[in-house]
């Protein structure tokens, strides 16, 4: 059996792993929706009646899962952190109820007018309900964070004790509910789940232009991925720097108010000036891998990066060892790596997005086999990099669940035996991994069935720019038996469905 403070631990982890990916897909598609209702209301190109029923499909699947997953973990609160709900109730139930009153019912209620009502209510509804259904989404994000920033740098309580207990009372909700931490935290994670979805369509997108104009099969509504392909493009351009620019900015501001946090992710030990930061780390032993400590790597480093990132500007800045602290330092190994590959993934997010830029103002997008592979490749990684660096914000704050107030070993539920924790951790491992398989599965089929024809819209498909009918209309030649065209050779026999 497990320790009940650490199967608490794990299992929480585990629960926010697999629900974050649900609310990063559907947060970051809902300024794409937006986008695409307002083109498709103001006529034109039937693409973007294509491009909003197609992703809507995404986005509803990704709400549904989001609210089951998002639910378990307010109920954990309750079964394995009830100590921490006991004293600080008062302030961080708030904004997890507003949440569910404010948020949560906006988004719900006018999701079914845009999933359900496009030809029974005017555009200028239908665009207003794509407009609730993103601003629902987004605050939910609003309050989420408000409650977790206050738990990394609290603001306007006081302790006092009520019935021989000690509690929260919240004294001040401006100063409570607004940290300095709470915009580095919504700026940050709100950018980087548009980051991701830009890089989950481009993904998608560019396997469906390769085999068409790398491999040359007929892939049936090739206009509209090569358009999602550049929309994606437009939006990684705008976010991947921008991710990178105000990551410096938020890890100053780490180093200000954590710095036992900043020294983990540098895995600073003793109080220096001067310190590298690291861009690519590799230990020197099989202790440095497990127990990293900055001076002992070999790498690629930025002598006095780590330094000049701490005090905006100052290579020989002194940054304050983790042994300096009175508490435990948190899990360093975790932390520094997770760290390190978050950064990584930026950079490279930022190659990528330059490169498909660059490509396609030479106009050669659609034939650049290799950047068709690295957008392939790349399609998944942002929701790597949200996972890696939502470690680095939770693990890096241990021992404290909320800093410097409360360790989360008093947070855990005083009865909660390490059988009953042990059963619910095995219990949660099992129907979470059934969730994400069927969630995959579902998705999966989504994007195997592609968009709607121009057919089934009512629109009339439009020439490409060689004068020749649309890929929609080629491909449905193909389908028909047409001379010239060869079926695609699919080990599943489902020509381009698959």
């Amino acid at each position: 059996m497990v320790d009940p403070v650490l199967a608490s631990r794990l299992q929480f982890a585990l629960t926010t792993i697999v629900h974050i990916i649900f609310p990063v897909m559907s947060m970051g598609l809902a300024p794409f929706l937006v986008y695409f209702t307002w083109k498709e209301v103001r006529g034109g190109d039937p693409v973007y009646e294509q491009l909003r029923r197609f992703w809507t499909k995404v986005f509803a699947v990704s709400f549904v899962v989001g609210t089951v997953t998002g639910l378990v973990l307010e109920f954990e609160f309750g079964t394995n952190f009830a100590a921490f709900s006991a004293f600080a109730g008062d302030l961080f139930g708030g904004p997890l109820a507003t949440e569910g009153m404010m948020a949560f019912m906006l988004e719900a209620t006018f999701l079914g007018i845009f999933v359900y009502g496009r030809d029974r209510v005017s555009d200028r509804l239908y665009f207003a309900s794509s407009v609730a259904v993103g601003l629902g989404t987004w605050l939910s994000a609003v309050w989420i964070l408000i409650a977790n920033s206050w738990m990394q740098t609290p603001r306007g309580y006081e302790v006092v004790v009520e019935n021989g207990e000690r509690v929260i009372h919240l004294t001040d909700p401006m100063a409570a509910y607004f940290t300095p931490r709470f915009t580095y935290m919504f700026v940050h994670m709100q950018n980087a789940a548009v980051e991701s979805v830009a890089l989950f369509m481009a993904g998608v997108a560019a396997y469906h232009v390769f085999r068409h104009h790398v491999w040359g099969y007929p892939v049936q509504q090739v206009d509209f991925w090569e358009s999602t392909l550049k929309i994606a493009i437009v939006a990684l351009v705008i976010t991947a720097p921008l991710q990178v620019l105000h990551g410096d900015a938020y890890a100053r501001h780490v180093f200000e108010t954590q710095p036992q946090k900043f020294a983990a992710m540098e895995a600073v030990w003793e109080t220096s000036s001067y310190v590298p930061e690291y861009i690519v780390a590799f230990p020197t032993s099989i202790s440095g891998l497990f127990t990293p400590r900055a001076k002992h790597l070999f790498g690629i480093g930025i002598p006095g990066g780590a330094s000049w990132l701490a005090s905006g500007g100052n290579p020989q800045a002194t940054i304050r060892g983790l042994n300096s602290f009175e508490t435990q330092a948190p899990p360093v190994a975790i932390v520094f790596w997770s760290f390190r590959i978050m950064v990584a993934l930026g950079t490279w997010f930022i190659v990528l997005a330059f490169w498909a830029a660059y490509r396609w103002w030479r106009g050669e997008l659609v034939e650049d086999d290799l950047l068709h592979k690295a957008l392939m490749g790349s399609s998944l990684l942002g929701f790597v990099a949200v996972e890696v660096g939502w470690i680095v914000t939770e693990v890096g704050r241990q021992p404290w669940v909320i800093q410097g107030v409360m360790k989360t070993s008093a947070a855990v539920s005083p009865g909660l035996t390490a059988a009953e924790a042990t059963l619910t951790l095995a219990g949660f491992a099992a129907g979470y991994l059934a969730l994400l398989t069927l969630y995959v599965y579902v998705i999966l089929r989504i994007l195997r069935g592609g968009p709607p024809s121009l057919d089934e819209l009512g629109a009339t498909p439009q020439p490409d720019a060689g004068g020749t009918t649309s890929d929609a209309a080629a491909g449905d030649a193909a389908a028909a038996g047409a001379p010239g065209d060869a079926p695609e050779p699919d080990s599943a026999g489902g020509g381009d469905d698959d």
